[in-house]
Parts: structure tokens; C-alpha cells; sequence
């Protein structure tokens, strides 16, 4: 099987083959997905359920660094240092 790159939370996977990726990636799920996607309706079906699901993904990223900046923000102001 050839490696296969995938991004998943902001971590490029490259060149990992499907058993060493990220659990938090449901392959076995897509896999029967897509076997299940036998006519044009259910293909795009399942690629709106790809978009879907990963922008999620990049959204919790999105939020995830917010808040590490707005924690590192407080703990300069406590702190008595400036990050303007």
C-alpha cells in the first residue's frame, strides 16, 4: 500500500501508511461510505460530509489558538510584561 498524506488538526501526515495515522481519523467508517456510495446522489453525499467534517476540524484549531493566545495575553499582563 503506498503512504498516504492526509492533514488532520493541523499536523501534516505524509507518506504514513492508513494503520499508522491518527485514530481520530474514522477510516474504517469513510472506507464503508464509500463503498456504500453507489450512484452520483450518494458520492456527493460523502464529499459534502468530507468538507463538512473537516472544516470542523479547522475550526477547533481555529478556537484551540485563540485561546492559547488569550491565556499567553493574560499571563504577559499578570506578569507585567507587554506583548504589543
Amino acid at each position: 500500500m503506498r503512504g498516504l498524506r492526509n492533514t488532520l488538526r493541523g499536523k501534516a501526515w505524509a507518506g504514513r501508511k492508513m494503520r499508522d495515522q491518527d485514530t481520530g481519523f474514522d477510516f474504517q467508517r469513510y472506507r464503508q461510505l464509500l463503498a456504500e456510495a453507489d450512484d452520483e446522489t450518494k458520492r456527493l453525499a460523502f464529499i459534502d460530509l468530507l468538507i463538512k467534517e473537516r472544516a470542523k476540524e479547522r475550526l477547533e484549531a481555529q478556537r484551540a489558538s485563540d485561546r492559547d493566545a488569550m491565556t499567553a495575553t493574560t499571563i504577559a499582563r499578570v506578569l507585567g510584561t507587554s506583548r504589543a
